[in-house]
């Protein structure tokens, strides 16, 4: 299974996309400080060019939280659902504000799924260090987790270690946006 911290993803994947002079254009993929995804990638198949995932997902889920009202909130969970994940939004009280139910929500989804022996490796997408005891816990039940994330902005060295393997995604994401211009981009179903 595929679990996705997508404020975390956005952020650090906004910032690598600067540092690497990577134009991001807003449409299903992306819309700036919602949500960020790989063009040409749907979240259940394998991912190429990255070595040691080459199996396929079960369910991938993503979590964010966003700033604005209902419509707002049900508009990203449609458009995280048309790119094949299971969406999990939620709705930030104001605009600086870190919705606590991204982390908690992912976490409570990878450890009920790994104790009801649901998947047998959970791709965690995220670098954050808080994760940590979740993926000691996840382990002990007899899973491996493996870590994806942009290794140059912020991926905890905690986390890296903690988890049974870690692929460095800045090339592959490189890739993809690179490859895909704004009309494919508009549209997943080329995909």
């Amino acid at each position: 299974m595929l679990f996705v911290d997508g404020e975390n993803f956005t952020i650090r994947g906004q910032r690598y996309a600067s540092d690497a002079d990577i134009k991001l254009y807003d449409g299903p993929h992306f819309r700036k400080n919602r949500y960020l995804w790989i063009p040409g990638h749907r979240p259940l198949t394998p991912f190429r060019n990255l070595d040691t995932l080459h199996w396929w997902a079960v369910r991938a889920y993503y979590y964010t939280s966003i700033d604005g009202d209902e419509n707002s909130v049900t508009s990203a969970e449609e458009e995280l659902w048309g790119l094949g994940f299971t969406p999990r939004v939620f709705k930030k009280a104001r605009q600086e504000d870190k919705a606590k139910g991204v982390d908690i929500c992912l976490t409570k989804d990878m450890l009920s799924h790994a104790f009801l022996d649901h998947y047998e490796v959970a791709c965690l997408v995220s670098g954050d260090g808080d994760y940590v005891p979740l993926v000691e816990e996840v382990k002990r039940l007899g899973k491996r987790v493996t870590c994806l994330f942009f290794p140059s902005q912020g991926l905890n060295p905690k986390l890296k270690l903690a988890c049974d393997d870690c692929c460095d995604i800045e090339g592959y994401f490189k890739e993809m946006w690179e490859k895909y211009s704004p009309a494919i981009c508009d549209s997943p179903k080329l995909l």
